[in-house]
């Protein structure tokens, strides 16, 4: 109701207010503001997992430690059987992905601060002083760039060109032979944003990216002109935190379209040619989302996970069970969806209904990146801890072999699409959860989207 949704932004404003006026520049204010939101303590207290009875077998391959990572989101890259990884300390390490050997580790001199990716024969990185580092697949420097300031996510490489993003909202595009700058896009943005380690898409010579105030962009990647600008979501509030709209993670690209999602704001749909907006709705993400078998995948800014149709934004199930575990990306795997928690947990949904249906814990620090490895059913995960993980998940558990649990703790339910704001404030938290207690736990579609989808040209 409009009363519960002042009361929710008023409990923000109040829970803000107290480290506000202690930071003295903007810089600093975006770094306690998304530390407060995302940071490594949650604010609202994880969910306590229920108890499950896995009908897959999860087995951990191997694991290493990395070394600290500090306080950034430092994503592994997978490519041609080999893991690459790093840490903030400045080693970038290569690991044999079967056997978990170490190929080859570096030593920068580097803070890096924005992960790792391949391609093009080259192993790019990102650090805190504005450089991006590009060495090849032997671990031989072979060029670094400067860019205006610090890197948080890992450059990508198209067709001779290194798309690097800065901690500025500047994308660079440099050359892959030496780093020489070919060109750079620049946009103004509000004056306060959320931090984060959103980076930028690429495919078929377009480069997608999202903005903070909920825009989204897409550049020529040969030129860096601009094709098309889109609304993904519009700032709502009278103050400058209510009206934060960030899209804080990578657009997703799927055939003719490309989908968005923004803090505090909405999921859109986004015609590939034209930047049309084809349908959006009301869902609230800061990890991002992914695509596979015309569904989307998105993970809630406060912890439950959304199963979409790809053509009209049609909820199929919504797994509501992990309130406040600050989940990551959900990433498909061998017909499971998996996430990370706060907990170092990763938990395996079945796709048709989200029903949870494998967990393993890794670590007892926070899962801060999943991706893909050498098969559609192996994972890499890296935690906040400095842990490195390979995890496969393997064949189905006989129904009389799966071990019988108790339930430990009642279902938690999603807050309504209209009440997508973060809870900063604890009395606020409480007054939700003495209502979500109320309510059955369920997997099915959200009343609201039983039926036809809400589309929003």
């Amino acid at each position: 109701t409009t009363m519960q949704q002042s009361v929710l932004k008023c409990s923000i404003i109040l829970a803000l207010a107290m480290f506000l006026s202690a930071c003295s520049t903007l810089t600093e204010l975006r770094l306690d503001l998304a530390d407060k939101v995302f940071g490594r303590e949650p604010i609202d207290a994880p969910v306590e997992l229920k108890d499950i009875r896995p009908t897959r077998n999860v087995v951990l391959n191997w694991s290493k430690q990395l070394g600290d990572t500090k306080r950034y989101d430092l994503k592994p890259a997978f490519e041609a059987g080999f893991v690459y990884a790093a840490n903030a300390e400045g080693e970038l390490s290569k690991f044999d992905v079967e056997r978990g050997q170490q190929v080859w580790k570096v030593a920068t001199e580097e803070v890096i601060s924005g992960g790792v990716s391949t391609g093009g024969g080259l192993v790019l990185t990102g650090t805190s002083s504005g450089k991006v580092l590009a060495h090849n697949v032997k671990g031989e420097l072979l060029w670094q760039a400067q860019v205006s300031s610090e890197v948080l996510s890992a450059p990508k490489y198209f067709e001779g060109i290194v798309v690097a993003r800065s901690g500025d909202n500047k994308i660079y595009g440099l050359d892959a032979v030496d780093g020489t700058r070919k060109w750079i896009y620049e946009r103004k943005v509000p004056a306060l944003s959320l931090r984060s380690s959103a980076g930028v898409e690429i495919d078929s010579g377009a480069v997608y990216a999202g903005f903070s105030g909920g825009k989204m962009v897409a550049i020529r990647a040969d030129n860096g002109k601009l094709l098309w600008d889109a609304t993904v979501a519009i700032p709502k509030g009278v103050t400058e935190i209510e009206r934060i709209a960030d899209v804080t993670s990578n657009p997703v690209v799927a055939g003719p379209v490309v989908y968005a999602v923004a803090f505090q704001g909405r999921v859109a749909a986004v015609d590939r040619v034209n930047g049309k907006v084809l349908w959006n709705r009301d869902i609230s993400s800061y990890a991002g989302m992914s695509y596979d078998n015309d569904k989307i995948y998105i993970t809630h800014s406060i912890g439950s996970i959304y199963s979409l149709d790809y053509a009209t934004g049609r909820t199929f199930w919504r797994q509501p069970d992990f309130l406040h575990r600050r989940l990551t990306k959900p990433l498909p795997s061998d017909n499971t969806i998996v996430v990370g928690d706060v907990e170092g947990y990763l938990h395996y949904l079945n796709v048709d209904d989200g029903k949870e249906v494998a967990r393993i814990k890794l670590d007892d620090e926070p899962v801060m990146a999943v991706i893909e490895g050498n098969s559609s059913s192996q994972v890499v995960v890296t935690t906040r801890g400095g842990g490195l993980y390979v995890v496969t998940i393997g064949e189905e558990i006989r129904v009389t072999d799966a071990p019988t649990t108790k339930k430990q703790n009642k279902s938690y339910e999603q807050p309504d699409d209209e009440l997508d704001l973060y809870n900063l404030e604890n009395g606020a938290s409480r007054a939700k959860k003495d209502k979500q207690e109320a309510e059955p736990a369920s997997n099915q579609p959200d009343e609201e989207f039983s039926g036809d989808s809400s589309i929003n040209e």
